[in-house]
């Protein structure tokens, strides 16, 4: 699995850590910026990198963004084709799980300013060990928000 990190200043320490942890437990990471820390960068400008690749291989790829409540990242992040993008920002598992398994969600946005290090990380290697539930309803409910946004977009 190929895991795409954007943030900009608001996620710059986390994104590192996680960058650097993941690699480290041998996950192929994709690094799309910010590369250096810069109080007045834009988010959309890292976070469109990331859902873009995502949204070319949604079934293969995923990508963890950050900012500071990570709301904004996944507003973007969404706008992309084929992303379902969910914040996190408080340390619950469940959100990690539903995330997966009921909504497929492909890109995790997390509010740094919310989340220590650590508690990211526990989240995130949950969020990337979890599968998604192949049971009628969900694939059905998944199906018809990618029909909804096709319907939007044409």
């Amino acid at each position: 699995m190929i895991v795409h990190l954007a943030t900009d200043h608001a996620g710059f320490e986390h994104k590192q850590a996680i960058a650097a942890w993941l690699d480290s437990v041998g996950m192929t990471v994709v690094d799309h910026g910010a590369h250096g820390y810069d109080q007045f960068d834009d988010y959309p400008d890292f976070i469109a990198l990331a859902a873009l690749a995502v949204s070319k291989k949604p079934q293969t790829e995923c990508a963890v963004i950050f900012g500071g409540s990570g709301t904004g990242e996944a507003i973007v992040a969404n706008r992309f084709p084929n992303v379902r993008a969910v914040v996190l920002y408080a340390d619950m598992p469940e959100i990690v799980h539903l995330s997966r398994e009921h909504n497929n969600a492909n890109v995790l946005s997390v509010g740094a300013r919310f989340m220590s290090i650590d508690d990211t990380k526990k989240h995130v290697w949950e969020w990337l060990h979890t599968n998604a539930e192949l049971d009628e309803r969900h694939q059905r409910r998944n199906k018809k928000v990618e029909a909804v946004t096709k319907k939007i977009s044409s």
